[in-house]
């Protein structure tokens, strides 16, 4: 009975309640995570309110409302945002063309073998840099290649994260958790710990989870999501368009092989006007001469591409802007011509709409047939779409129109290519600061962001933009859980239940348990904090089995990196949810076959390599 009564008084005592309650929130907080039927960003933010309420009712349970919100002030979280601003800024100035059109020379007729080629070479990468930079290399030009080639990016994104944390696994510096545990276990006097003392059953471990991300995992992603994570579908209808060839235009000199234009291979050449005269397809023998007009239908992305390559955008016209500061961006757009408008029946006037609207007028999409005179000769009717390029003020003024209707979700900022260079510069000095641990991660990365708006790579605009209000939530949520876990003492109650009764277990079945266990508690607590509390159990544990402490610190370093199930297990986790607009539930379903196959490889391969 006094046992008893000693166990009740401990349940009922404030620091045993506060635990418990933790426990709970946290429980709760995974369900609808995982099952999406409250928003992601109410989920959050009701788990840190009601954690704080705990601290409030449990004043002695280390859960003070500082140390649950310094979340939003973590220095993984500014890398984050800061890195996803570098990101954005290399997909606005498309500093990445040439390295994109570099790997789609490799393999012009069969594009999809791009992609898996750009996954292992991250994934070799990581090895032996770590993950963070190596994502954040990759980032933008799979974006760029799904763009070029209309591959679904959400099919990528996720793959990237996990095969760069897979090639992570296989040597000692191949993310921040291995030095990390490696250096508390070495402290703790465990020997043999160097390079490649788990690169074996690592890249064994790495190759069959590279199998399933390369082969298996994309199916289980969508194909194509918006912001929202709802599925969208690809539009490929086509705008005819006009181009002059003024003096110095890249066109200027082509010539017709067979009846085509080699460098206007992504787009159809309806007509060339030469002054009164026009040539149809198929051209013979045809020299473009300054002054010419190509006469051009295409669809928008082939369109934007062709006009960015032709550098259409570098010096936009901008009249009359009424802000007080310049904005080199340019905003392209779709507008309904609806019925009764005035533009029905006349052609299109660059000039006279150029001067009422500070807009220019690139295409008309028109579905029943494909004419082959000049923008001005179209006569407009009602449901022809036009797309318009102009500056984003210019484009908001004209949402209030009766003619036209602005499509809302059709609008898409521009960059002119000049501003490339200097992207390119200031990303391979970030990544340069990161790689080599000159300067703290974080300052590396909040320098590089502000190096990109600083040089007019991006406006404040544009990286506002950038930065997902999810991550930030998520991330704050998760450093506040992890918190009150180990400030109430819940982690180490886990730790003690998880290994405690192994005593009489096969020294192999112990290593099996302690991965699949630091697995499933990296993807809720920090992967750093779970090897940081597993370490010293996993070595005191050995020692009481009689056997060497070194494979079990590798079960734990391995495990640890197994963080697959959730975005807040890993740093580049998060990276990829914005740019793959992905939910919680994409990394779930995706993550946890991966965790089971890895474990599974763990479970056969280091007992026989390690001999235990």
């Amino acid at each position: 009975m006094g046992n008893v009564s000693v166990m009740i008084a401990e349940f009922l005592s404030s620091d045993s309640l506060a635990m418990w309650a933790s426990f709970a929130v946290i429980a709760i907080a995974i369900v609808l995570f995982a099952t999406e039927v409250v928003s992601l960003e109410i989920v959050a933010l009701g788990a840190i309110v009601l954690l704080m309420a705990v601290g409030l009712f449990a004043p002695g349970s280390g859960l003070e409302i500082e140390a649950l919100l310094a979340g939003f002030s973590n220095p993984a979280l500014l890398t984050i945002l800061a890195l996803l601003v570098i990101g954005q800024a290399l997909f606005q100035t498309d500093a990445l063309g040439g390295l994109t059109k570099t790997f789609e020379r490799l393999w012009p007729r069969h594009p999809r073998r791009v992609i898996p080629i750009i996954l292992i070479i991250a994934g070799l990468a990581s090895a032996f840099i770590n993950n963070t930079p190596v994502v954040v290399m990759f980032i933008p030009l799979l974006t760029a290649v799904a763009a070029r080639r209309k591959l679904p990016t959400p099919k990528m994104m996720m793959p990237l994260s996990f095969i760069s944390i897979l090639g992570g696994m296989t040597t000692l510096i191949g993310s921040s958790t291995n030095l990390l545990a490696a250096g508390i276990a070495i402290g703790a006097g465990v020997q043999g710990l160097d390079f490649f003392s788990f690169t074996v059953p690592g890249s064994i471990m790495a190759a069959v989870g590279a199998a399933y991300v390369l082969f298996v995992m994309p199916k289980l992603l969508p194909s194509a999501v918006n912001a929202d994570g709802q599925d969208v579908q690809q539009r490929n209808l086509q705008f005819i368009s006009e181009i002059r060839l003024y003096e110095g235009h890249p066109l200027i000199g082509e010539k017709t092989v067979a009846g085509m234009f080699p460098k206007i291979t992504t787009m159809t050449v309806r007509a060339v006007i030469r002054g009164y005269q026009r040539y149809l397809p198929p051209f013979d023998d045809i020299e473009l001469r300054t002054g010419d007009v190509l006469i051009l239908a295409a669809t928008r992305e082939k369109l934007t591409e062709a006009l960015k390559q032709w550098r259409a955008f570098d010096n936009p016209i901008r009249p009359g802007s009424d802000e007080g500061t310049p904005d080199h961006g340019v905003v392209m757009c779709e507008a309904l011509v609806q019925p009764g408008s005035r533009l029905i029946n006349n052609g299109v006037d660059q000039r006279g709409f150029l001067a009422q609207h500070g807009c220019l007028i690139l295409g008309v999409e028109r579905r029943s047939r494909m004419p082959r005179e000049s923008l001005s000769d179209i006569r407009l009717e009602a449901g022809d779409v036009l797309l318009i390029a102009g500056p984003a003020d210019r484009i908001n003024k004209m949402r209030g129109l009766q003619d036209i209707v602005v499509i809302e979700w059709s609008a898409s900022e521009l960059r002119p290519h000049r501003f490339a260079l200097r992207a390119q510069l200031v990303f391979i000095a970030t990544v340069a600061a990161i790689a080599t641990g000159i300067v703290p991660t974080v300052f590396a990365a909040i320098a590089g962001a502000f190096g990109m708006l600083a040089t007019g790579c991006l406006n404040v605009r544009q990286a506002t933009r950038a930065i997902d209000r999810r991550i930030i939530l998520l991330v704050g949520s998760a450093i506040a859980m992890s918190g009150a876990l180990e400030a109430t003492g819940g982690a180490q109650l886990l730790a003690d239940w998880a290994i405690g009764g192994l005593g009489n277990v096969a020294p192999a079945m112990v290593m099996a348990i302690i991965f699949i266990v630091v697995a499933i508690l990296t993807n809720v607590l920090s992967n750093n904090a779970t090897a940081v509390l597993f370490t010293p159990i996993a070595i005191s544990t050995a020692q009481s089995l009689g056997v060497d402490p070194l494979p079990f610190v590798v079960a734990v370093i391995l495990g640890a990196n197994a963080s697959f199930a959730s975005p807040i297990g890993y740093q580049t986790n998060l990276l990829v949810m914005g740019p793959g607009h992905y939910r919680f539930k994409h990394y779930f379903i995706a993550g946890v076959p991966l965790i089971l196959l890895v474990w599974v490889t763990f479970s056969i391969v280091a007992p026989w390599y390690y001999g235990v």
